[in-house]
């Protein structure tokens, strides 16, 4: 878990100064963004999520959430409604402010395990990958809409999918990242490969989705994925064709067919 964390505060210190100073050069903070939020409302959102992600590692109370995408926008539209702070200076010195005691904090955990949203136990090192994720998502968001570059790292991506993302599957409901409607009946084995990282096992079983590290020969099919690109597919904010044509996701074995289905079904808080 050390070791871990250490790998996330550094790609935090990487990506935080970056992150604040887009934050600080939004033209129109009225900008649209992402769903129906604006670049302003994106930038407010990840100053809470500093926040929070802080708070949850000192042992500090977080916000009432479920860890479902209603959940997740019931919660952060009541934070954004409460704090109304749009402007790019100070909010790029709230996230400024709010990276350098998160790094402080994370430097000495308190304790091995904490409290995060709905009550889920995280160790320090996946609540760290959330923010992570969030810098990385959401800074992607702010950049798409104002024209500025923000290029993603291999290994900045590798990181919030391995040390938040898959361990949140495992910690949360089988049920949680799952659209059920969409699942219906379904079932398939995914072996996902990381380019840089580790193997593995995505089962989807009825609306339920579980994972495990080890290796199966059979499953449905074998995926080969760029840790940057995968991001982005699976939270929604780009679709197959192009990580594909560019040879960033590749996929294969007997029923390749079920990958396409599985990224239908699945709906990441």
């Amino acid at each position: 878990m050390t070791e871990t964390l250490g790998q996330i505060r550094a790609a935090l210190r990487e990506v935080a100064p970056t992150l604040g100073a887009l934050v600080r050069d939004i033209p129109d903070t009225n900008a649209a963004s992402v769903g129906t939020w604006t670049a302003g409302e994106v930038a407010a959102h990840l100053s809470h999520s500093f926040r929070a992600d802080a708070d949850a590692i000192a042992g500090r109370t977080v916000p009432e959430a479920v860890v479902t995408k209603a959940g997740i926008a019931k919660a952060t539209a009541k934070l954004l409604a409460e704090d109304t702070e749009r402007d790019p200076a100070t909010l790029a010195d709230r996230i400024d402010a709010l990276a350098g005691e998160f790094d402080e904090i994370a430097s000495n955990p308190p304790a091995a395990t904490v409290d995060w949203l709905q009550g889920i136990r995280l160790s320090p090192s996946v609540v760290a990958g959330h923010l992570l994720n969030e810098c990385l998502i959401h800074g992607y968001d702010i950049a798409k809409a104002t024209g500025f570059p923000w290029p993603i790292q291999r290994h900045q991506a590798l990181l919030a999918l391995e040390a938040f993302l898959l361990p949140l599957i495992a910690a949360l409901p089988p049920t949680a990242f799952l659209n059920q409607e969409k699942a219906g009946s379904f079932q398939a084995r995914i072996e996902l490969r990381l380019r840089g990282g580790q193997r593995t096992q995505l089962r989807l079983d009825r609306g339920s989705l579980t994972i495990d590290t080890g290796r199966e020969a059979d499953v449905d099919a074998r995926v080969s994925a760029d840790p940057a690109a995968l991001m982005l597919v699976l939270i929604g904010r780009q679709g197959v064709a192009k990580p594909i044509l560019a040879g960033k996701l590749l996929a294969w074995g007997p029923r390749p067919w079920k990958l396409a289905r599985m990224l239908t079904i699945l709906n990441p808080p």
